[in-house]
């Protein structure tokens, strides 16, 4: 009996009833579905009955009684199933889901379903088609799509704060959204750049083609297709642009509709996805993470896998994840959906489309380093700039809506610059408003805001406190009191965050009473935290990032736990290009900006009242801050963290730091490839205007916002502006305009590599009218074409500074070069005109000062240069000559003549040579690049005789090559750089002619035709200028013969009056001979008879045993030859390969030669044979690396060596010897004495066995190194004579226990070295990285272990050595093995015996000096009870180890036994002043101490004052190092008073102290009682010149002066120029360090000319001086007449070609030069292939850096395979 129906039941009923006509209709169409579907239902004996029913309206009748009778729950499901699998009428579908209700799926389903969600699509996930039907017309998706859209509404249409049900939207950061800034980049480079911050990289920025472009919100999705393509987009903003706002404002627009391309959109924040540690299938990943669906969550997977073009999913927050987000690819096949991944996984395979192809996905972070695989797949990248100034006024507007003082608040924020460019980034805009709002309800006449960002969250809090507590509860101090506790648990709770990278708390995380008052007062958010499996948690974050970066910053200034130490550890600045550091630093953008704003006197108070201290506490810490900041400004910084320390000196609001550090940074303000915005010009000008000096203000390729030209207005002391960058147009140019007024000392205006065109220009040059001080205007490389000319020279005539207007590389029409041309020369204060269209070239119009100039040349001169190169086919050609001569003829005296890169031909050129007698030109005449055949070339040479005021003749034919041909004439003497004549020998005629050929293309008869023509030809008229000619012949790329060089050198080997002559042939410089004239004797007029040196070279060309005979035939007629290289050069080698027997065929040829000094083949292709000046005996030079040298050539070899005798160096670095070749090079070695290198061969353990075994047989062999590490070393040292002292240095040979059990053996049957032990010192150093991991105690155990008496102990864990000094007995005793014992075993120690064992064996120890050392108490204990008593010690050195205060105590108590110690160092020991009061207790116990080094302590004023007590009793001290110590005035005058009274005193070093000028002349003045001072190191005390000149007056007192360091301490041109002089006086000097101080030009002058007094110098340190080309040649003379230098720093300087080229050619008279840096200057291609071409005759030097000079990458490379000793790269 069936129940009685129910009311649902009757609503079923009436409801199928109604449907039933329709529903019969339907299905009578499709009765094989129906009848199908019911068997699912009901049971077969039902459906028996109907096979006698034909007709379907019947059977479907039937079948639909049957159904509806199973019961309701029945035809629900039938119901369900008929919605799904067809296509029903709308309005039929309505009324059968009405009846089916929300009823679950059939078992049949869920078991289905359950199968099937462990596998992926499309291969495992086997849904049936007719499932895949279902899910698609199924309503469970759109159900979903409907939650989500409630779920984004709830979560945020207004975020809940922690105080949910109190407040609806929390009062920090509640930001009403008003649209962003939203800029597209459209040559977006991703990948940052890390090996010195490459920031810093030299070279222009790569153009821009595109200029960015803004973007609305909705333009980030405008492309969204179903390509099946994934579409990342990667938004990135500085802190608080509103990145997060946007986020959740696209969210909210989409529920609203506004985004229909999107089904389905999903928000996920990094800072919780930080929480999650478990792996996640994607599914659990959107549903459990996000919003799970409430029924049917397969079908809803399985819609979204089938519509994921159709999806966002967007991920907020980036730079806030702390997992390590680099992760390798999936699998190829893609990953299976079931399978579990990690977020990183997660996120990496959604970027990728291996999940979800073809959906959005929306990425947000701060600027950082990006994942790899985001660099290839980000399809838009977009930054979110947060306001501009209409944003920022209608942010205002909205927020003080309801205020009658709206218009007030909004004239108040545009009217402070200042203010207004800290609104521009809405968060700060959001604090201000809140700031704004309360001062001027409470005071509405005046209101006075806080000036940096800091303060304003100071007053931000002060104001919600205030706000809640109201008026009644007291003022400031006294609610601070009340709240004091919440706020230091809210501080703790911020560093430990960030500390942790943990930006999402707990309620467990959170004392209850910090979250009461967090939530109260809106500073902390409340949302769900969901995990997979689990039920969501409450999460707590802060309501911005920044936020916790301030209160994690006042927790280090308030807590009592922090100390100055950790403080400085935690400051620093951060970089756009995220290093080492950046996992330290990850989530603190802000929090060096907020600790320094902390630091301002304006906070005292407040940190006064959270710390609960006195003044006194709280400015210490605020002083470690300031002094921080100093530090850091006079480190090398890049562009970026120059801009974040101009914020902290900002934020500091100190003035004196800010003008100390704007003196500091004067230079720096370089800035390449990055955005600044106004915010950052803003705090950049505060620190400019501080400045004591001029700066230079560079933006190359930086991105400046037109906002930030207005703030630069206001910057006084720029002298020199310059931007480079596409995106400056005319609109730039504009908005600069406006600015240059207020620009008072702005002498040099830069807009290079623009868009300006003549409007633009225009503009530029009406603002300029009224800047009157402006000398130079720079517009190179932009659009301007047709210049309005009268205007141009118009502003010549009202400013009487301007120099010069550079408008070249801008297109400019021919016939605008013509009219500049002829106005130039019509204007009386113009002085050059330069216009080209080649890179390399320029245009301007100068106007100097006409004194300055007269003053050089003795009158007035006009230079005109007119090199136009254009493709457009528009350049000067012959038809134009006339008018250029008449142009020139017009001038009354030209220096310069520049009219290269024309076409003016043979004939044009014969016009204007013929014209030159009516053209007054005093210095050159350029015509290069001018077509020019060979026989233009001839008859231009035939008029040299003709013409007596000829200097040079460059002739250059090659169009695209950038030589020069120049005619030079010069009519009146040079003055030198004082203004002085020369003597009579400089002055016109004496100077000889140049002539040079370069890039003609000459052909044998050509050379036959300059050579041989004896009509009117150049032989008559070559060689018989040979008599006066300096430099005679350059043929370069003219492809010529060997022939021809042989027919060349033949007929030059009969000059007589010839000093020097270097041949070179080869595939890169085609042929070059050099001859240097000899000068007349003065006083008889004769010449005489030189002592001529020759070289030769041949490279990469084929000779034939013929050639090779005849070219000896050649050279037996140079007497004088010095030099032959052959590189690559006999033709009867394979392939140009020297093979291994010619290679030992060459090397004998120092016994055919005993003028042969060195042979050198390198890589079995160049070999140089160096051929000395005398015949006497010397060391000879053997190096043959990478010759492929092996066993079968060393006999042979040996043999060679052997006759030879005297060896210096043996080099067979890069061979084959392998094991056995070694054997047998040491079977024959041992009877020469010589340094033997042998690194890189190929040597086993085995073969270091057999070294060591005749290391220890071998009288003669002293010293032996080696390592089998990646360097390979292999290195032995040969003397003539047996030598008391070995040394051992064995590093990372992977000695394996059977290797060391030989070893043992070895030494103990080698029966010579008992003998030889019997007189002998053992040097035993191990470097291994096992030194590192044992303990002190270990070490002294294994120690004790060797035989004879321990002399020496040194254990220095940052080098991993270990190294023992070991005297043995007289008496000889049985050998035990050293090396045996040096195992790693952990030795038992029982410290009685321990003791007395080293008591024992170090008895006649003399020196202890560990490093980088842990002492614990116990090793400590032992150190000062058992070594420093020794009666021997005299040197014990502790120094960058790690001890614990009572150890330190310890150990200063044990000095004090040290009575006969003679040195004491305890460098970086971080001894405080009060260690350094006991240790002078000790100190006068060391009657005996003559060196004492205390550097990188914290010694300070009291310490020093106390040392000098002890220093006055001790009479032998040669030493005192206290430099890096924070010492003073009070500090230094003590010690300068004591000073004066140690005559023995040799080296001093007080580098990196703290003294004003006043304590430096006191210092100085008792230097002069130093008689015997040797070394004087003083460098980074920022003495100035005051001190500087005081030195000076002291130098001549200083005979015995050996080394100078004076480095980076502000010495300019006048104290430089009283140093330079004064140091003629030390002529003893050997190393000259005075890098990093800006000298000056007469400094490096006169610096120069004492150079030669200083014999003995080794060493000088000129780098960053700011040296030019100008002061290259007086250098270079100066550096060639040190005969003892060995290294010459010149790096960061501005040396150009010019100033390469004078060096180079100096380099061949330093012979004992071994390193020369040029890094970091302005060299090319010119300068680099001169310096290679001179180095070839150089060989002791060793390396010539070039790394970041613009020499073409191809050149540079080129160079190297040339020689290896050009380094080119930073990690050379």
């Amino acid at each position: 009996m069936q129940p009685p129906l129910q009311n649902d039941d009757l609503d079923l009923e009436a409801a199928v009833a109604s449907a039933c006509p329709q529903l019969v209709e339907f299905l009578s169409h499709h009765p094989n579905w129906l009848l199908t579907t019911s068997r699912r239902f009901l049971p077969e004996v039902d459906l028996s009955g109907l096979d006698g029913i034909t007709d379907h309206k019947e059977k479907v009748l039937v079948l639909l009684d049957l159904l509806e009778k199973a019961g309701p729950a029945t035809w629900k499901q039938f119901a369900q199933h008929l919605c799904m699998d067809c296509d029903l009428p709308l309005d039929l579908e309505i009324l059968l889901l009405s009846t089916a209700g929300e009823g679950n799926l059939s078992q049949e389903q869920e078991a289905c379903r359950d199968v099937s969600a462990c596998s992926s699509v499309p291969k495992e996930l086997t849904f049936s088609p007719l499932y895949s039907l279902c899910c698609l017309l199924s309503d469970s998706p759109e159900k979903y799509r409907h939650l989500l859209i409630k779920s984004i509404c709830q979560r945020y249409g207004s975020r809940r704060p922690a105080a949910a049900q109190e407040q609806t939207q929390p009062l920090a950061f509640n930001q009403a959204f008003v649209n962003l800034i939203i800029q597209q980049s459209k040559a977006f480079r991703l990948k940052e750049k890390t090996d010195k911050s490459r920031e810093d990289v030299a070279g222009a920025p790569e153009p821009e083609e595109h200029v960015d472009t803004a973007m609305k919100m909705s333009d980030l999705f405008c492309n969204v297709v179903p390509s099946g393509t994934t579409k990342v987009i990667f938004l990135f903003g500085k802190p608080g642009t509103g990145k997060t706002m946007l986020m959740h404002r696209i969210c909210q627009k989409w529920a609203e509709g506004a985004l229909p391309q999107f089904l389905f959109t999903f928000l996920f924040e990094f800072r919780q996805l930080n929480l999650l540690k478990t792996k996640f299938t994607l599914k659990e990943f959107l549903f459990d993470l996000f919003l799970q669906p409430e029924d049917s969550p397969d079908a809803v997977f399985q819609y979204l896998l089938e519509n994921a073009w159709r999806m966002l999913i967007i991920f907020d927050g980036l730079d806030e994840f702390a997992a390590n987000m680099d992760v390798s690819s999936s699998s190829r096949g893609g990953p299976a959906l079931a399978s579990r991944m990690s977020i990183s996984e997660l996120f990496a395979d959604l970027c990728r489309g291996k999940l979800l192809p073809g959906c959005t996905v929306l990425v947000t972070s701060r600027p950082k380093r990006l994942p790899k695989f985001l660099l290839n797949t980000v399809g838009l990248l977009a930054e979110v700039r947060g306001f501009d100034r209409e944003k920022v006024e209608e942010y205002v507007g909205h927020y003080f809506r309801q205020h009658s003082f709206k218009e007030q608040a909004i004239a108040h924020l545009k009217n402070n610059t200042k203010l207004l460019s800290m609104c521009l980034i809405p968060a700060l805009c959001n604090v201000v408003c809140i700031c704004l709002e309360y001062l001027l309800l409470k005071h509405q006449t005046s209101v006075e805001l806080p000036q940096t960002m800091t303060q304003f969250y100071i007053k931000m809090l002060l104001i919600f406190i205030n706000k809640q507590q109201g008026e009644c509860a007291g003022g400031e101090e006294t609610q601070l009191n009340c709240n004091k506790e919440a706020i230091l648990g809210l501080c703790d709770l911020a560093l430990k965050g960030l500390e942790d990278k943990k930006l999402v708390f707990y309620v467990g995380d959170i004392p209850e009473h910090v979250k009461e008052f967090a939530s109260l007062h809106g500073l902390l958010t409340v949302f769900e935290v969901k995990t997979s499996g689990a039920c969501p948690e409450v999460g707590y974050a802060f309501v911005h990032l920044s936020l916790q970066e301030f209160f994690a910053a006042l927790c280090l200034m308030v807590s009592k736990r922090v100390d100055k130490n950790y403080l400085k550890k935690k400051f620093s600045l951060k970089s756009k290009w995220n290093l080492k550091n950046e996992a330290k630093t990850e989530f603190m953008e802000s929090f060096h900006i907020f600790l320094s704003g902390l630091s301002s006197k304006e906070c005292r108070t407040f940190l006064m009242l959270l710390a609960e201290q006195d003044e006194a506490w709280v400015q210490d810490k605020q002083d470690t801050i300031l002094q921080s900041l100093k530090k850091l400004a006079a480190t090398r910084l890049t562009g970026p963290k120059v801009i974040e320390l101009c914020h902290c000196t900002f934020e500091t609001q100190d003035l004196k730091v800010a003008q100390h550090i704007g003196s500091m940074l004067s230079v720096k303000y370089r800035f390449k490839n990055f955005r600044l915005t106004p915010l950052d010009v803003a705090a950049l000008v505060f620190v400019i205007n501080l400045g004591q000096d001029l700066s230079e203000l560079d933006f190359a390729g930086c991105l400046v916002d037109v906002d930030c030209l207005e703030l630069l207005a206001g910057c006084k002391n720029v002298e020199h502006l310059s931007f480079h960058s596409r995106r400056c147009g005319n609109d730039f140019a504009a908005a600069l305009s406006k600015s240059l007024r207020g620009m008072e000392s702005l002498k040099k205006l830069e807009l290079t590599g623009g868009s300006i065109t003549a409007e633009g220009m225009t503009d530029l040059i009406e603002a300029s009218s009224q800047c009157l001080q402006l000398e130079e205007i720079n517009l190179q490389d932009n659009w301007i074409r047709d210049p309005e000319v009268k205007r141009v020279m118009d502003l010549f005539s009202r400013m009487e500074k301007l120099k010069k207007i550079d408008l070249s590389n801008n297109d400019l029409s021919l016939n605008a070069v013509v009219v500049l041309a002829k106005e130039v020369i019509a204007c009386q204060n113009a002085t050059e005109l330069h216009v080209s269209y080649t890179s390399l070239s320029w245009y301007s119009c100068s106007v100097p000062s006409f004194g300055e100039r007269c003053q050089k040349r003795l009158g007035p001169h006009c230079s005109l240069m007119l090199a136009v190169h254009s493709l457009q086919d528009c350049s000067l050609s012959s038809q134009h000559v006339k008018e250029i001569v008449a142009i020139l003829q017009s001038c009354p005296c030209l220096s310069e003549v520049d009219l290269s890169g024309n076409n003016l031909g043979d004939e044009g050129c014969s016009y204007l040579l013929e014209s030159l007698p009516w053209i007054s030109i005093s210095e050159q005449l350029d015509l290069s690049q001018n077509r020019l055949s060979v026989n233009g070339i001839c008859s231009l040479l035939k008029s040299v005789n003709t013409c007596q005021t000829m200097i040079e003749v460059q002739v250059s034919n090659k169009v695209f090559y950038p030589c020069l041909f120049f005619w030079s004439l010069r009519e009146e003497p040079v003055l030198s750089a004082d203004g002085q004549r020369y003597g009579e020998e400089n002055q016109m005629p004496t100077t000889s002619p140049k002539i040079r050929l370069t890039d003609s293309h000459f052909q044998a008869s050509d050379l036959e035709k300059l050579f041989l023509l004896n009509s009117y030809g150049l032989y008559l008229q070559f060689f018989g200028m040979w008599k006066k000619c300096h430099l005679f012949v350059l043929l370069n790329d003219n492809q010529i013969s060997l022939n021809s060089v042989f027919f060349l050198a033949q007929s030059l080997s009969t000059l007589e009056h010839v000093k020097t002559m270097n041949f070179r042939y080869d595939s890169y410089f085609s042929y070059l001979f050099d001859m240097k004239e000899v000068l007349p004797n003065r006083g008889h007029g004769k010449c005489l008879v030189p002592e001529r040196f020759v070289c030769f070279s041949l490279r990469d060309c084929r000779v034939s045993p013929e050639d090779m005979t005849r070219l000896c035939q050649i050279l037996a007629q140079y007497p004088q030859l010095t030099e032959i290289e052959l590189a690559a050069s006999v033709n009867c080698i394979r392939n140009n390969m020297f093979s291994p027997h010619c290679t030992v065929l060459l090397i004998n040829s120092i016994n055919l030669c005993e003028r042969i000094t060195i042979v050198e083949v390198r890589s079995s292709e160049n070999a140089l044979l160096h051929l000395g000046a005398s015949r006497q005996s010397r060391k000879t030079s053997c190096r043959l690396t990478d010759c492929a040298i092996g066993r079968g050539q060393i006999d042979e070899l040996c043999r060679v060596l052997e006759q030879r005798g005297w060896l210096a160096e043996v080099d067979l670095s890069r061979n084959q010897l392998g094991d056995e070749g070694l054997r047998c090079l040491l079977d024959h070695l041992h009877q020469v004495p010589v340094t033997c290198s042998l690194n890189h061969n190929r040597i086993s353990q085995d073969g270091v066995l057999h070294l060591i075994n005749a290391f220890a047989t071998s009288g003669n062999t002293s010293e032996v190194q080696v390592s089998l590490c990646s360097k390979a070393t292999l290195i032995i040292k040969l003397t003539s004579r047996d030598d008391p002292r070995k040394i051992l240095r064995l590093a990372e040979c992977n000695f394996q226990p059977e290797h060391l059990e030989k070893l043992c053996l070895l030494l103990e049957k080698c029966t010579g070295l008992t003998e030889y032990i019997a007189a002998c010192i053992l040097l035993c150093s191990i470097e291994e990285p096992w030194v590192c991991e044992e303990s002190v105690m270990n070490l002294l155990e294994l120690a004790v272990q060797a035989c004879g008496n321990i002399t020496e102990i040194t254990i220095c864990k940052d080098k991993t050595l270990f190294q023992l000094g070991v005297r043995f007995p007289h008496c000889p005793e049985k050998v035990e093995s050293v090396v045996s014992r040096l195992n790693l075993y952990e030795p038992e120690i029982k410290h009685a015996s321990f003791y007395r064992r080293v008591c024992e064996k170090c008895a006649q120890l003399q020196e202890l000096r560990w490093s980088h050392v842990e002492l614990h108490n116990d090793e400590a204990e032992m150190l000062v009870r058992i070594l420093l008593p020794l009666p021997e010690l005299k040197r014990f050195g502790l120094t960058s180890s790690s001890i614990t205060p009572t150890g330190i105590d310890y150990l200063i108590m044990g000095l004090q036994n040290c009575q006969a110690i003679e040195e004491l160092n305890l460098g970086y020991m971080k001894l405080s002043s009060a260690a350094i009061s006991k240790l002078v207790l000790g100190l006068h116990g060391m009657p005996f101490l003559k060196k004492l080094i205390l550097n990188h302590n914290s010694i300070g004023d009291d310490g020093c004052s106390r040392l000098t007590e002890a220093l006055r009793n001790m009479h032998y001290m040669e030493e005192i190092n206290l430099s890096h110590n924070k010492i003073g005035d009070p500090g230094l005058i003590n010690l300068a008073a004591v000073l004066m009274e140690k005559q023995n005193l040799k080296r001093v070093d007080l580098s990196g102290n703290s003294p004003s000028p006043a304590g430096g002349k006191k210092l100085m003045e008792a230097f002069a009682y130093c008689k015997h001072i040797e070394e004087l190191l003083l460098s980074r005390n920022g003495f100035g010149d005051g001190t500087v000149m005081k030195l000076a007056l002291c130098l001549p007192h200083m005979t015995n002066l050996k080394i100078l360091h004076l480095q980076n301490n502000n010495i300019g041109p006048a104290g430089g120029m009283e140093l330079a002089r004064a140091l003629v006086a030390c002529g003893l000097l050997e190393e000259i360090s005075l890098s990093e101080n800006d000298l000056g030009e007469g400094s490096i002058h006169a610096l120069s000319k004492g150079l030669p007094c200083f014999e003995h110098l080794r060493r000088i340190d000129l780098k960053l001086c700011g040296i030019t080309d100008d002061a290259s040649k007086s250098l270079s003379h100066g550096f060639q007449q040190c005969p003892s230098v060995e290294e010459i720093i010149l790096s960061w300087n501005a040396l150009g070609d010019g100033g390469a080229q004078e060096l180079a050619s100096a380099l061949p008279g330093m012979e004992k030069l071994k390193m020369l840096d040029l890094e970091k200057n302005r060299i090319g291609a010119c300068g680099a292939t001169k310096l290679a071409e001179e180095l070839a005759k150089c060989p002791e030097i060793q390396f010539v850096r070039l790394w970041d000079n613009p020499v073409p990458k191809g050149l540079a490379e080129n160079l190297t395979n040339q020689d290896p000793r050009l380094c080119f790269s930073f990690y050379q």
